[in-house]
C-alpha cells in the first residue's frame, strides 16, 4: 500500500504562520474599528468609506495569502503594505483632524501601490532600472506632487491643519502637473507590461490576465475623473468609487494568477532536507519536490553527462540548456567540484538565483545518485539508436550494391554476352582485320567491366587492407588524395581486423568530408597507437561547422567507433576547420 508524501511543518514556516496568523488579526481589527467609527458618525457618504476599507481588506487578504505561500517572494509584503495605506487613506472620513490629515496626505498613495505591484509581479523584485526608477516616480508623484493640493486648498485640509495659505490658481497647477506626471508613470507601466507579456510565452496563460487588465488600470486609473465629470456632470465621489473599482480587482487577480501558477510555499527550502530524510516510497520524484519548494512549476531537473557533454532528463534525452533571452534560468550543480546536474527554472518568476542554488547544494548528492541511473538510460537509449542506425546502414549498402550490380554489371555482363554471340557469328567473308578489331572491342569492354567490379569492391572493402593492412591502405588512400594530405603515423605492431577496417573507413570518410564538402586546401593525418588505444587525429583548414546531424556519413562513423568501445570527438568551428579525433580501444594482447 503507497502511503502519501507528509512533510512536517518546518520550525520557520510554523513561526511565519503564526506572524501572519497575528497580522490578520490586527488588520482586520483595525477595519472593524474603522467601520464602525464611520457608520456610527452618519457622514454623507458612509458607502464610500465602507468601499475604501472593504478594498484594504481585499488587499491585505490576498498579500497574506501570497505571503504564506511564498514567504521568500516580496511580492505578498508588498500587498500588505497596499492594505494598509487604503486603511489609513480611508481616514478621510475620520473625525479627528489629525486622522483626517493622514487620510488626506495618503489620498492618491494607492495609485503607486498598484504600479509598484504590477511591476514586481510575479518575482517580487524590480528586475530593471526602469521598473525601479519608475516605482520611485509613481510614489513621488502620489506624496510629492500631492503637496500643493492641500497645502495651498484650505478647504482641503482638516481645520487648515495643513494649509498654508488660499491659493486656488496653485492648486490648479499643482493638479494639472500632478496628472500629467501620472499619466506618464502609468504609460510607462503599459509600455513595461506589454514588453513583459510579449516575452512570457511559456507562462502566457498566467500572467495573461493580470498584465492585460494592469495595463487597462494604469491608463483608465488616472482619466476616470476627467471622463465621469465631462460625459456625466456626476461629482467626484462617484469617480473615486469607480477607481476603487478597478485598483480593488487587481489583488484578486493576482491571488488567481497565484492559484494557476502554482506557486508553492517554500518554507526555506526545509521541506527538501524533508524529502531527502523520508522513505524512498513515501516520496515523489525528486523533480517534483524541487518544483513544489521553489514555487515554480516549469522547473525542470536535468542531469550532466561528460561523454556526451551536454544535459538529459530522467529518461536520458538530451536536453538543450536555456539561452539568454528566452526568460530561463540555469543552475548548476555540483559535488566535489565535478557538475553532475542543473535545474532550468523561470527567471521572471524566481529573481533571486541563489536561492535556486541553495536548492541545488541541498539536492546535489541526491542528484548525483541518480545520474548514474540516468546514465544507464541514456547508454541503453544511444545502443538502441545505433543499433538500428547500423541496420539502417546496412541495409542502405546492400540496396547499394545491389543496384550497382543489377545496373551497371548486369548490364555490362548482358552487353558482352551479345556481343560474343555476334562476333561468334561472324560470316566467314569478314575480313581478319574486322574481326580483329571486335575482338578488340570486345575485350575492352570485359576490361571496363572488370574495372567498374574492382571499384565495387574496393568500396565494400579496399584490397590494399585486406592484402597488406592498415599502413600501406591509408597509404594508397593519402596517395589518391586531390588535397595536399600529409600523413604521420607510429603503429609498431599489428592490429585487430575490426580496428583496421575502422581505422580505415574513419580517415577515409574524414578525408572525403574534408575534400569535397569543406574546401580544405590542406589535410593532415595521424595514426599514433598509445597505451594499447589506437588514436586517429585528422585535421582540415575548411569551412568547419561539420557535425554528425549533417548526414549519415559522420553518423555511421559513431557508430562504428562506439561499436568497438571508441569515441569520436569532432571540433568543427566556422570558417576554422575541423578536427576529427578517433580513440580505439585495441589491447596489447589483441596484438599478433
Amino acid at each position: 500500500m503507497t502511503r502519501a508524501w507528509t512533510v512536517h511543518q518546518p520550525p520557520i514556516v510554523t513561526s511565519l504562520e503564526s506572524a501572519l496568523v497575528m497580522l490578520a488579526s490586527v488588520i482586520t481589527l483595525i477595519a472593524a474599528s474603522q467601520l464602525a467609527a464611520f457608520l456610527g458618525a452618519g457622514g454623507p457618504e458612509p458607502w464610500l468609506a465602507v468601499s475604501i476599507v472593504a478594498g484594504a481588506l481585499v488587499y491585505a487578504a490576498s498579500g497574506l495569502i501570497a505571503w504564506w505561500r511564498r514567504p521568500g517572494n516580496r511580492l505578498g509584503l508588498v500587498m500588505v503594505a497596499g492594505g494598509v495605506i487604503w486603511l489609513l487613506n480611508a481616514l478621510v472620513f475620520a473625525s479627528q483632524p489629525l486622522l483626517v490629515a493622514v487620510g488626506v496626505v495618503t489620498a492618491t498613495l494607492p495609485l503607486g501601490v498598484i504600479v509598484h505591484l504590477l511591476l514586481v509581479f510575479p518575482s517580487g523584485r524590480l528586475r530593471s532600472t526602469l521598473a525601479r526608477w519608475t516605482v520611485i516616480a509613481g510614489y513621488a508623484v502620489c506624496l510629492v506632487l500631492q503637496i500643493p493640493l492641500y497645502l495651498w486648498a484650505p478647504a482641503a485640509s482638516p481645520d487648515g491643519m495643513l494649509a498654508m495659505a488660499d491659493r486656488p490658481e496653485l492648486v490648479t497647477v499643482g493638479s494639472r502637473v500632478q496628472t500629467g506626471a501620472g499619466m506618464c508613470v502609468m504609460a510607462i507601466t503599459a509600455v513595461v507590461l506589454s514588453v513583459r507579456f510579449h516575452r512570457a510565452s511559456e507562462r502566457r496563460s498566467v500572467l495573461g490576465p493580470l498584465y492585460v487588465y494592469g495595463v487597462a488600470v494604469v491608463l483608465l486609473v488616472p482619466l476616470v475623473p476627467i471622463v465621469v465629470r465631462s460625459m456625466t456632470g456626476f461629482d467626484s465621489s462617484i469617480a473615486t468609487a469607480g477607481q476603487i473599482v478597478l485598483l480593488v480587482v487587481a489583488p484578486m487577480l493576482f491571488a488567481v494568477a497565484m492559484m494557476r501558477g502554482g506557486f508553492a510555499r517554500t518554507g526555506e527550502l526545509e521541506q527538501l532536507g524533508e524529502w531527502l530524510g523520508s522513505a524512498a516510497g513515501d516520496r515523489p520524484d525528486l523533480g517534483t519536490a524541487l518544483a513544489t519548494a521553489l514555487g515554480d512549476d516549469s522547473v525542470q531537473l536535468s542531469y550532466w553527462l561528460h561523454d556526451r557533454g551536454g544535459y538529459v532528463d530522467a529518461d536520458g534525452r538530451s536536453i538543450t540548456a536555456p539561452t539568454a533571452g528566452n526568460g530561463r534560468g540555469l543552475a548548476e550543480i555540483g559535488v566535489g567540484g565535478r557538475r553532475v546536474g542543473g535545474i532550468f527554472y523561470d527567471r521572471n518568476l524566481i529573481a533571486d538565483p541563489e536561492l535556486v542554488n541553495s536548492a541545488g547544494r541541498v539536492i546535489a548528492i541526491a542528484v548525483d545518485q541518480q545520474r548514474l541511473t540516468v546514465q544507464l538510460r541514456a547508454s541503453r537509449r544511444a545502443l538502441q539508436q545505433s543499433r538500428a542506425r547500423i541496420v539502417e546502414a546496412s541495409d542502405r549498402e546492400r540496396r547499394r550494391i545491389a543496384q550497382n550490380l543489377h545496373d551497371g554489371l548486369q548490364a555490362e555482363l548482358v552487353l558482352l554476352s551479345v556481343e560474343a554471340q555476334r562476333l561468334a557469328g561472324t560470316e566467314a567473308g569478314t575480313s581478319p582485320e574486322e574481326r580483329a578489331q571486335a575482338a578488340e572491342r570486345l575485350r575492352w569492354r570485359i576490361d571496363h567491366a572488370a574495372a567498374g567490379l574492382r571499384d565495387l569492391v574496393y568500396a565494400v572493402m579496399p584490397a590494399p587492407l585486406v592484402e597488406q593492412g592498415l599502413g600501406p591502405a591509408i597509404e594508397d588512400l593519402v596517395d589518391r588524395m586531390p588535397v595536399p594530405t600529409t600523413l604521420e603515423m607510429s603503429v609498431d605492431r599489428n592490429l585487430p581486423d575490426a580496428v583496421q577496417a575502422t581505422a580505415y573507413f574513419v580517415m577515409a570518410e574524414a578525408l572525403n568530408n574534408a575534400a569535397r564538402h569543406a574546401g580544405a586546401r590542406h589535410i593532415a593525418v595521424r595514426l599514433t597507437d598509445r597505451a594499447g588505444v589506437l588514436v586517429i587525429r585528422v585535421d582540415d583548414d575548411g569551412i568547419g561547422n561539420a557535425h554528425p546531424a549533417g548526414g549519415f556519413g559522420l553518423t555511421g562513423l559513431q557508430d562504428r567507433v562506439e561499436v568497438l568501445g571508441g569515441t569520436l570527438r569532432i571540433d568543427s568551428p566556422v570558417d576554422h576547420g575541423t578536427h576529427i579525433t578517433a580513440e580505439l580501444p585495441c589491447p596489447a594482447a589483441l596484438g599478433v
